[in-house]
């Protein structure tokens, strides 16, 4: 047993602790906070040393331990792995190392909804080097659906685009054709081959900064899914089942928001994630 076991219920009243590479996680962070309104939550983004996707799975394991380790420090009743790199290669590790803390990650609940929209023609993952070499979302849709078709896609460049805040009108060229690349050999020229995959999975919380842009290039017969609402339905359903969810509202529910490196752009950039300002942003070291 580690040191950052407990026999003990967590407390309900303690705030829920949420981590990602950088700011993808916001994206899940939002739905979170709409889905458990009377919630408080602590938000750490290692912005040091993202990319996780293109790492190794040991140094990505290392990077997501540091990081709970640092959140459960502070006190949380639970702990969300708004990564789909950390979620692929650590989810199962953490569960242990801080059990019974409830630990919950984004690649299960994002791969139940695909597999529920899919049809014949298969769902297309797109997502980190290391997400889809590990083959996490790869095995989590087959176990929804062993008759399952998955094509998987790495599209490292999304993620440096959407952390360098390359986003709106000033970076439309640019992204149009960085998207154009990773979806290379699914959009031929304008259109999206109708023997493609009907269901594409955004396995990054990085890339629904783009889903707009994606959902123009894949067409209206294609299904976009994203994991942050699924994975907030998850966790929002199972806390409540725990009894660990707040009756009522926090007299000060202002979010706590941590970042390793870059503060002052993570919370410039980390606002087109969140959808909408952070203020309440301080530096942390790992």
């Amino acid at each position: 047993m580690s040191d950052s076991q407990s026999d003990q219920q967590p407390d309900r009243q303690l705030p829920i602790g949420v981590f990602d590479s950088g700011m993808g996680g916001l994206t899940v962070l939002s739905a979170l906070a709409k889905a458990m309104p009377n919630e408080q939550f602590i938000y750490l983004g290692d912005s040091a040393r993202l990319p996780y996707g293109t790492k190794s799975p040991d140094t990505v394991v290392r990077y997501a331990r540091q990081a709970s380790k640092e959140l459960v420090r502070r006190g949380v009743k639970a702990l969300v792995v708004a990564c789909n790199t950390a979620s692929a290669s650590a989810l199962k590790m953490l569960a242990q190392d801080f059990a019974p803390l409830p630990v919950y990650g984004v690649v299960e609940p994002g791969a139940q909804a695909a597999a529920m929209q899919a049809d014949a023609s298969g769902v297309l993952v797109l997502a980190t080097e290391s997400t889809i070499l590990g083959g996490a979302y790869q095995r989590a849709l087959l176990q929804q659906n062993p008759s399952l078709t998955v094509f998987g896609r790495a599209c490292p460049l999304w993620v440096t685009l959407a952390e360098q805040g390359w986003v709106g009108d000033q970076a439309a060229s640019l992204t149009q054709h960085t998207l154009e690349h990773g979806l290379r050999g699914f959009v031929d020229g304008a259109a999206y081959a109708s023997s493609h995959p009907k269901t594409v999975l955004l396995g990054c919380t990085h890339f629904p900064l783009f889903r707009q842009q994606i959902e123009a290039l894949v067409g209206a017969d294609v299904q976009v899914v994203d994991s942050a609402q699924t994975t907030a339905a998850t966790v929002s359903n199972d806390l409540s089942k725990l009894d660990l969810l707040r009756d009522t509202p926090v007299t000060d529910n202002e979010m706590v928001f941590l970042a390793t490196d870059g503060v002052e752009r993570f919370r410039k950039v980390g606002g087109y994630f969140f959808g909408g300002p952070l203020t309440n942003v301080s530096l942390v070291d790992l």
